[in-house]
Formats: structure tokens, C-alpha cells, sequence
């Protein structure tokens, strides 16, 4: 059902409701104030195309029998001017139900909606102006990103895109882990292969990492190469082994341009790139400290501060600054968060692992603590659990790459077609094996819920038939391509023209099928959007494409007569066009040739 399908329904039974209100006794005395009115999809498509239980709300203040009152708004409904060429009939249902049926013409206006808005097909300016703060990925820069960042991405990335879908102004950021322990390890393990050392060599630090990637770093350090920065001047390979801060600053730049490889290798860009150690050289870290102790929320206590985090339904009080002047995880996350809120992102949505879930209480009791007006469910959360990457039915676990796990290039290039053993930057890769690999990825990694556990398997991203999701969709969308191209070939077809053609010739149950699933479109962005379920996309698109193959399954598309020809072409291209906003929307391509 279209937008403004919705609303005149929705305007169409307030007005049902209003009359019959006042034809009881006693309504108009009381002030009746007419309900919201909700539609929704049944759940039987058997039971009609719309729903409401606006009767079953009304029967106590009404004092009246609910199927009785639901029959007297049905009446009432479809004597309304409104009703005609829209409500084919209603009946009422169960103990109360409305079920409303369109009529056929009403549901064959989806496709003029397709073809008069294309790409914006959809989209809603609902939330428009509101700005919103996507941070998502947010790796420590200590190596690769592995699978889990992988799905952070695809989820943070299409959070986005259906978030925008609905006239939100969308910032994307990746907030750099750039201090602290990891880091220290991270310049500690190049500068022992810098040394000439390698993992279990006698002298090898206990807590170095110990990836191949590390060898390379420590190698182009030694040569005195230059990586390229993403933002700020390039950093240049001192050649010094002994010169640890110098190692540290090469091998943080090294790494940040292996992620923004990776990252543009997934098609993934953000608008901002925030340095954890901004907050310490601009004293946010110590201003939030002072804030906090001037709050009369913290206490020492065995020489370290601690906050009050059970005054916020914390189970316990937080360690803010150890007892050696270090401070704790949470506490530049929560002048991290402050910058956002003081940026105007008055909503803001971090996308991460499930292990950061004892964070959140941690963080939003600083912020509340602070008692600068940040409202108490700031930010929101999504987590998502890690992935099991499967191959040849086996678990993989280690990477070439990363030595210790799957590495995001792994799994575009693995699900492209490249072999497991291949070690070539994406860049030298062809462009069909980046992109192939890319839209399984993507597609694989939002098709379930971000709170349950996922099997990525490659054998199954590889599949070219209706088992891969993703190449089933895609083919739907190439299948349609090529039936446009035989119509314009054969028949002299004009896909300008389109938008003129007589719809009529679509009564079969297989076409109204596939038209009435087109039209769930713009409601099934608004829910992935309110929900943060960029999963439901991914859902439907496959329900799209399977309607898709069921109505070209039992239907000839380029039969003889025009009219019919037409009708069934237009039905085509306008769900071909959906189907391309869905892919885009999961940042999936929509090829035209399979």
C-alpha cells in the first residue's frame, strides 16, 4: 500500500469512526475524540490487504458490542465518496477485526509511483532535518579487520542508508583506538621484527602480535618507506630499530591505510575519523574527569577514582583512574560521547561487538552523571555477535594476513572466486572479483539479525543458483534486464513510454502478487529504520525476487497481444527498479548480466 494509500484509509476510517461515534447514544455528550487509527498487514494475505482493530479500542468507552461496532464502521466506511476505486470490500473478522480489501486499479498504482519517483522510490522525508551520528567499525589500528569489523561494517553502513531513506541527515564515523595498551604492544611487536626477531625466538615479547603483517610494517619501516595518511602529513619509515615512538607513529599510519583499504575494497566510507588520542591532547579526557569529580558521583578509594555507576543501574561502581594514573576503557568513551552530543547529534547509534555490551551501562551513567542534559537511553546500541567463516565444510580460523584470524580482504576476496592461498592487495585484484566478493559479503552479513550468531560459508557465496541469497536476487534483477532488452529488440519496446501503458491487463493472482509485494516497499524502510533492522531489507528482496520468479514461472511476459505485452513489461521494469533501490540501500550492485 502506497503512503498516501495509507493515509486516505486511515482519514477514511476516523471519518467511519466519527459518525458512528455520534450516532450512539451519549458519544457526542462525552466529547468523543476519535483514536489513531493503526493499519496494519494481516497476517493471512487470504484476509484482505489492510487491517484494523480501531472497533476493539472502542467497544468499552463506547459501551458497545465490538463486532457490532466494527460492522457499523465498515458500513460507514464504504459509503464514504472516499471508498470508491479504493476499498473493494471489508468485512469484519474474529472479535473485532476491520479487514479492508483494495480494489484491483488501487493496487496497480504502485507501478506509476515506481516509474514517476525511480531511485527515490521508498524513501520518506519523514525525519527530515534531524541529524543523526552512525559510529561504526572503530578498530583498534593493531592490525587487519577481521570478520567482526566486517559485519560492523555491512550493519553500520546500511543502518545508515535506511536511516537516510527516511530524511535523516546521516553522519558516518570511525573512531580510532589510537591509545593505550594495544598501541604500546602494537609499535613493541614491529620494533622486535624490526630487531630481526619473529614469534618464539628467545626475547620475543610475550604480548606481541604476531601476524605476517607485522613483518611488513617492521620491513617498510627499515626501508624508509612513506604511507600515505588519511588525514595529516604522510609518516615516513625512520629506519631506526631502537626508536620506538617513531616505530609506533609508522606502524599506526601503516595500519590505518591497510583499514582504508579494506574499507574501500567493502565499498565503505565515512564522514569523519575521530583520534581517541584528540582527547588527551586537547584535555577532554581530564576536563570530563574534573567534571565528574565536581559532580559529587565518584569516590576514591584504594588509590583509584571511582564512579558511581549504581546511582544509573549499573550492578556495580566503575573504576575510572587506576591506582597508576591510567585511566580505565570507559572513561575517554564517555568524553568521546560528549563531543558528539556537544556536535548537535542529539541521536546517535554505535554499531559494535556483543562484547562491548558491559560498556553501555558504563558509559551512559558517565554521561548522565555529567548532568549536561544528555537524556538517560543516550546512545543507542546496536550489537551484533562475531561470525564463524566456514570452507569446504571446515571452520577457518587463521589468515595468512593476520595469522590468528579471517581478515575482511580475506572473505571479499575468498567470496569473489580468489583462492584461499592468494595474497594480493585489492587493487590488483579485477574489479568483478572485488565486486563479487563485496555483495556477498554485504548481503551475507545483514541477512540476520545482528544479536544472533552467523556461519558466513564461502562454498555457499560461490554458488551461482537459487541456494546463494544474493545471486538469486541479483539474478531476478538481470533476468528483468534482459527481458527489457528483447521487448525494446523485438517489439520496438520504449521504456519512456512505460509510464503511459494500461495497467488493466494485470488481474492474474500472480501479478497482483508481485504488485501488492512492490508496494510493501516504503513501509518495510520505515520499519528497518525505526528498528535499526537493516536485515529486513535483505529479507524482503529475497520475498521480491521470489514473487518475481513465480509470476515469470507461471506467466509469459512478450506474448503477442500489445496491450497485455505492455502491461506485463511495465510490471517488470517498475519491479526491477525496487529491486535496484533495496540492493542499493545494502550497498549490494544490481547487474544487469549474471
Amino acid at each position: 500500500m502506497l503512503p498516501a494509500q495509507k493515509h486516505t484509509l486511515e482519514t477514511l476510517l476516523a471519518d467511519a469512526v466519527g459518525q458512528v461515534a455520534k450516532a450512539i447514544e451519549g458519544a457526542a455528550e462525552s466529547a468523543f475524540v476519535v483514536p489513531s487509527i493503526t493499519l496494519e498487514r494481516p497476517k493471512v494475505a487470504a484476509h484482505g490487504d489492510v487491517a484494523c482493530n480501531v472497533a476493539m479500542q472502542l467497544a468499552k468507552p463506547l459501551r458497545a458490542n465490538p463486532r457490532q461496532l466494527a460492522q457499523q464502521i465498515v458500513d460507514a466506511a464504504l459509503a464514504l465518496p472516499a471508498a470508491a476505486g479504493l476499498v473493494e470490500a471489508a468485512e469484519v473478522a474474529g472479535p473485532g477485526f476491520i479487514n479492508l480489501r483494495l480494489t484491483a486499479s488501487a493496487k496497480r498504482d504502485v507501478i506509476g509511483a515506481v516509474f514517476a519517483e525511480g531511485e527515490a522510490f521508498g524513501r520518506s522525508k519523514l525525519e527530515a532535518g534531524k541529524r543523526v551520528l552512525v559510529e561504526f567499525v572503530s578498530a583498534n589500528p593493531t592490525g587487519p579487520l577481521h570478520v567482526g569489523h566486517g559485519r560492523q561494517a555491512a550493519l553500520g553502513d546500511a543502518i545508515s542508508n535506511v536511516l537516510a531513506s527516511q530524511g535523516y541527515d546521516v553522519h558516518r564515523e570511525f573512531y580510532y583506538n589510537d591509545a593505550g595498551v594495544q598501541i604500546h604492544n602494537l609499535a613493541v611487536s614491529t620494533q622486535a621484527r624490526a630487531r630481526g626477531l619473529k614469534p618464539g625466538d628467545a626475547g620475543w615479547p610475550e604480548s606481541a602480535y604476531n601476524g605476517e603483517y607485522i613483518a611488513d610494517i617492521a620491513q617498510d619501516y627499515l626501508a624508509g618507506e612513506t604511507v600515505a595518511a588519511k588525514d595529516g602529513e604522510p609518516v615516513k619509515g625512520a629506519q631506526d630499530p631502537e626508536d620506538l615512538d617513531a616505530i609506533r607513529r609508522f606502524a599506526v599510519a601503516y595500519l590505518r591505510h591497510e583499514q582504508d583499504l579494506d574499507l574501500q575494497a567493502f565499498g565503505v566510507k565515512f564522514d569523519r575519523y575521530y583520534l581517541e588520542s584528540s582527547l588527551y591532547t586537547e584535555g577532554r579526557v581530564d576536563k570530563t574527569v574534573e567534571a565528574l569529580v565536581a559532580s559529587g558521583e565518584t569516590y576514591e578509594d584504594g588509590g583509584a577514582l571511582w564512579l558511581k555507576t549504581t546511582d544509573y543501574g549499573d550492578d556495580k561502581d566503575r573504576v575510572m583512574r587506576k591506582s597508576d594514573g591510567t585511566y580505565t576503557y570507559f572513561l575517554p568513551d564517555v568524553a568521546y560521547h560528549v563531543t558528539k552530543w556537544e556536535r548537535g547529534f542529539t541521536k546517535v547509534i554505535n554499531v559494535q561487538g556483543s562484547d562491548h555490551h558491559g560498556t553501555i551501562a558504563r558509559v551512559r551513567a558517565g554521561l548522565q552523571a555529567l548532568g549536561i542534559g544528555i537524556p538517560k537511553g543516550y546512545p543507542d546500541y546496536v550489537l551484533h555477535k562475531m561470525v564463524t567463516v566456514m570452507r569446504d565444510g571446515q571452520e577457518v580460523k587463521i589468515s595468512k594476513r593476520a595469522g590468528s584470524y579471517v581478515t575482511v580482504r580475506d572473505l571479499i576476496e575468498w567470496s569473489g572466486g580468489a583462492t584461499p592461498d592468494s595474497d594480493v592487495s585489492p587493487e590488483l585484484l579485477d574489479e568483478a572479483t572485488i565486486r563479487r566478493g563485496r555483495d556477498a559479503v554485504r548481503f551475507f552479513l545483514i541477512s540476520r539479525k545482528a544479536d544472533t550468531e552467523f556461519v558466513f560459508d564461502i562454498d555457499l557465496a560461490l554458488k551461482q543458483n537459487d541456494e546463494n541469497p544474493v545471486y538469486y536476487v541479483q539474478y531476478a534483477h538481470a533476468r528483468i534486464s534482459s527481458i527489457l532488452n528483447d521487448w525494446q529488440a523485438k517489439h520496438g519496446g520504449n521504456l519512456a513510454a512505460l509510464p503511459k501503458v494500461g495497467l488493466a491487463p494485470l488481474s492474474s493472482e500472480r501479478s497482483l502478487a508481485l504488485v501488492a509485494k512492490l508496494a510493501e516497499f516504503p513501509d518495510m524502510l520505515t520499519h528497518a529504520a525505526a528498528e535499526l533492522a537493516p536485515h529486513a531489507v535483505a529479507f524482503y528482496l529475497r520475498e521480491l525476487a521470489a514473487e518475481f520468479h513465480s509470476f515469470y514461472n507461471a506467466e509469459r511476459v512478450l506474448v503477442d497481444d500489445t496491450a497485455e505485452r505492455d502491461a506485463r513489461v511495465a510490471l517488470l521494469a517498475a519491479t526491477r527498479q525496487v529491486l535496484a533501490n533495496g540492493l542499493a540501500v545494502i550497498g549490494v550492485s544490481a547487474p544487469e548480466r549474471m
